[in-house]
């Protein structure tokens, strides 16, 4: 059932382009009609957000404008299907990671960060990927990126055989500086693929290519489980906005306030980690731009969580690396108590609605 609309509910005039924006909260899909002839008759629908099949209410809510749905240019989509994900462990990847021999615990050594520093009997999150999953091979690529030893291919085609056996989903592939030398990682992929593992693959030189081996470890594991849910998730959006008529380009909000096509989000999930909080920045942006305002505090109060965020000189204040699905304490980031993943995002203070 719908539920309230905007006051105002003229149908867009003939020929001119639509533009549509859905966000998906915890509690209400939103949804934005803009019609660049009546510029000061934007439309709005919300609807309760559908937990199990989230893109159903989106369906809905975009119902009564079926017949203008050829004209629709442009579809935009923020989405917190990755972090709740992430949040309740549900709907993961089965994922197995690569790496040398001798950094099997990368994972759980992580770094000295505690979450309750004094606290004797804190627990840490449990790793995305279990011990038994994580698999490792000889050979080693130095600080300078040159090769110290070659790439032990039999030891990489026992850990096919056994991902192929054990049914894996997904699998992230991270060699100490492959940053700076890709080339162990690049041929570790395409053994996977000639073995015949049809899933999901990510190397942490395409994926986070900096140095540092936890946190790309972290952040390409983060990937790797996220991937297959995101991209069936993204697919199914998809086909339900072509049963009610819409052919038009689809775009996913990324952390850091740009956007990626269905495609890009589908490949890289930890783009969209904080698609949903992002949005509400940039809305609170726009109407900051249209005051003629750069310095401005954002307050976004969903039925969930509520956000506050900051924009200086006229741009949101990002941060490069945040603790996905960790703890907050007074609305910032509790370092220690997540998966650290390493993507521009924009920041934000996030407390419980309560």
């Amino acid at each position: 059932m719908l539920g309230k609309t905007h006051a105002k509910t003229t149908f867009p005039s003939r020929g001119s382009s639509i533009f549509v924006g859905v966000d998906i909260g915890g509690t209400f899909t939103d949804l934005v009609v803009f019609d660049e002839s009546i510029p000061s008759d934007v439309q709005v629908v919300k609807v309760s957000t559908n937990t199990k099949k989230p893109e159903k209410g989106v369906v809905d809510a975009f119902s009564k404008y079926r017949a203008v749905a050829d004209r629709v240019l442009l579809f935009a989509h923020a989405t917190t299907v990755a972090t709740n994900a992430l949040l309740t462990h549900r709907g993961l990847a089965k994922c197995a990671l690569i790496t040398n021999q001798g950094f099997r615990d990368v994972l759980e050594i992580g770094r000295q960060r505690r979450p309750e520093i004094y606290d004797l009997n804190t627990r840490r999150p449990p790793p995305l990927v279990a011990r038994k999953d994580r698999f490792v091979v000889r050979g080693r690529i130095a600080a300078d990126g040159s090769e110290v030893t070659p790439l032990n291919t039999a030891d990489v085609r026992n850990a096919s055989k056994k991902i192929r056996r054990d049914k894996f989903d997904s699998v992230a592939i991270v060699y100490l500086h492959s940053y700076l030398n890709p080339k162990h990682e690049k041929r570790t992929k395409e053994m996977l693929k000639r073995t015949g593992f049809k899933g999901h693959i990510d190397i942490s030189s395409e994926i986070d290519p900096q140095y540092r081996e936890y946190e790309r470890t972290s952040t390409t594991v983060v990937n790797s489980t996220l991937a297959p849910l995101v991209a069936d998730y993204l697919a199914r959006f998809q086909k339900e906005l072509s049963s009610v008529g819409l052919d038009c380009p689809i775009y996913v909000m990324n952390s850091d306030g740009t956007s990626s096509s269905i495609s890009h989000a589908a490949q890289e999930p930890i783009s969209i980690i904080e698609s949903g909080p992002a949005a509400g920045v940039l809305s609170s942006k726009s109407l900051a731009d249209a005051r003629g305002l750069d310095r401005v505090i954002t307050f976004d109060m969903g039925g969930t969580t509520a956000k506050a965020g900051i924009i200086i000189n006229g741009q949101p204040d990002l941060s490069y690396e945040f603790e996905a699905a960790g703890k907050t304490h007074s609305g910032r980031s509790i370092k220690g108590s997540g998966y650290p993943v390493r993507y521009p995002f924009i920041d934000l203070a996030e407390v419980s609605s309560g």
